[in-house]
């Protein structure tokens, strides 16, 4: 039996779908406070509604969460292979505890659940934001490492902190793979990640900033995590983006999709700062303060990644960015306008 966590997320949802629909035995967690809603439109989308409550009924579901050890333990019963998607993803400073308790420790347990139950592969879902660009270089690679004189994220830093738990399973004799997305695009999921671009743009968004960095559809993350569990290949990490582009140019390409104009005005330093500034001075009176001096200059520095080794080594071909936000914005029409 296969186990999935994180399965009320973007990925675990489309990665759920396609295990159901290939007739694997699935269980997936979820915390008390989850919602189901995102799973089920991604379960219905193309699909008739009595084929949609079919597959997602064939998901067992289980109320654990990855810092409830004890629960985690049961749900672990019977699991053969793990898919670790479970994260939380904030650029809050004030969420820097919670980011380190939930995907470190967190992985942390489903890692020593994994070389205690003995588990034949796991696959954990990361993120390009681990990455530094080596000197001399142009393009981030699976060889770019991280750069402890660089500052990170606080998230980059929780990130690096769950790979490094995930390659002590491998020390363990636990076959692993990491896999890093770029920004992951696809429907089902309007009020986080990228799919706030989608709500932003329909509501009139009218500011865009020119930062490059990767992209990736959702179907090829879960298809080619599918890959890689069903291969030989471990020990082993894969970059996943499939074009290096601008938000600019992803903004105009969702404005399209949406059949909205697209923002015209540049994001310019200035303003940026005159936020971060803001954000100090309200922080005592409740304020979430979001920016940093660190986002802020990573706003305005462009990244390029190079996913050749997945590629190669999967003879995998990427869907291009514009034809998988097509798809997400018709689906997002179709769910504002009925």
């Amino acid at each position: 039996m296969i186990l999935v966590t994180g399965g009320t997320g973007l990925v675990g949802a489309h990665l759920l779908l396609e295990l159901a629909e290939a007739g694997e035995s699935i269980r997936a967690i979820h915390r008390k406070s989850s919602s189901f809603s995102g799973v089920k439109k991604v379960f219905g989308y193309s699909r008739e509604e009595e084929e949609a409550r079919r597959l997602f009924d064939s998901v067992e579901w289980v109320e654990a969460d990855v810092l409830d050890v004890p629960a985690l333990e049961k749900a672990f019963e019977g699991i053969t292979k793990v898919f670790h998607c479970a994260a939380l993803v904030s650029f809050y400073p004030s969420d820097y505890k919670k980011l380190r308790k939930i995907n470190i420790e967190g992985t942390a347990n489903v890692v020593n659940l994994c070389i205690s139950k003995k588990i034949e592969k796991l696959c954990f879902v990361s993120s390009i934001a681990t990455f530094d660009l080596n000197v001399g270089e142009s393009e981030i690679t699976e060889e770019s490492h991280w750069n402890k004189e660089i500052n990170h994220s606080m998230y980059a830093i929780s990130k690096y902190g769950a790979e490094m738990e995930v390659w002590r399973a491998s020390q363990e004799g636990i076959p692993v793979v990491i896999v890093n997305p770029g920004v992951i695009i696809g429907p089902g999921f309007w009020d986080t990640g990228s799919g706030v671009m989608f709500r932003k743009v329909w509501g009139g968004l009218n500011y865009h900033f020119p930062k490059v960095t990767g992209f990736v559809g959702v179907k090829d993350v879960v298809k080619i995590l599918q890959l890689l569990m069903n291969s030989p290949l471990q020990n082993e990490q894969y970059l996943l983006v499939a074009e290096n582009l601008s938000f600019r140019k992803i903004l105009e390409m969702v404005a399209g999709s949406l059949k909205k104009p697209a923002p015209k005005r540049k994001l310019k330093p200035w303003m940026v700062f005159l936020g971060w500034a803001g954000g100090l001075f309200l922080a005592p009176f409740g304020f979430r303060r979001q920016l940093t001096r660190d986002s802020i200059r990573g706003l305005y520095s462009d990244s390029y990644y190079d996913s050749s080794k997945v590629i190669a080594e999967l003879e995998y071909q990427f869907d291009e960015i514009e034809a998988v936000i097509a798809l997400t914005g018709e689906a997002f029409r179709k769910e504002v306008t009925g």
